[in-house]
């Protein structure tokens, strides 16, 4: 399991996750709803040019949104297409976008270069 921490304090913003595959395509539906999240919960995956982290919403338990209100637009949830929205809640660097609004996505996209990964050790190995 691994715990990502942010890279300019050391404080986890993360959960204990795993590497894991999305459960769904980018495919939306006709409706105007929020879709479910991308990848399950306690998982993430890497994206196609390493540069983020795609992972459950739920999974930055050490994140706040963004002072800036302008940050955090959405109508049905917070939309991510104004920078990244959530920081880290020990220094205040920004370290994620969430999408969760009724038109996009339903994830959570690290900052790769924002987060240091730290393996967490089984005690009985």
């Amino acid at each position: 399991m691994t715990v990502f921490r942010c890279a300019n304090c050391q404080k986890p913003v993360t959960s204990e996750v795993v590497p894991g595959e999305p459960l769904r395509g980018p495919e939306r539906p006709p409706s105007h709803e929020v879709v479910p999240p991308r990848m399950a919960p306690g998982t993430f995956k890497i994206n196609f040019d390493s540069s983020l982290l795609i992972l459950h919403p739920d999974d930055l338990p050490g994140t706040a949104l963004h002072p800036d209100a302008r940050r955090i637009s959405g109508c049905c949830g917070l939309a991510g297409q104004d920078g990244p929205n959530l920081v880290c809640v020990g220094c205040g660097v920004e370290v994620a976008t969430k999408e969760s609004d009724c038109w996009t996505d339903n994830l959570a996209a690290l900052i790769a270069a924002a987060v240091t990964d730290e393996p967490k050790t089984d005690p009985g190995n």
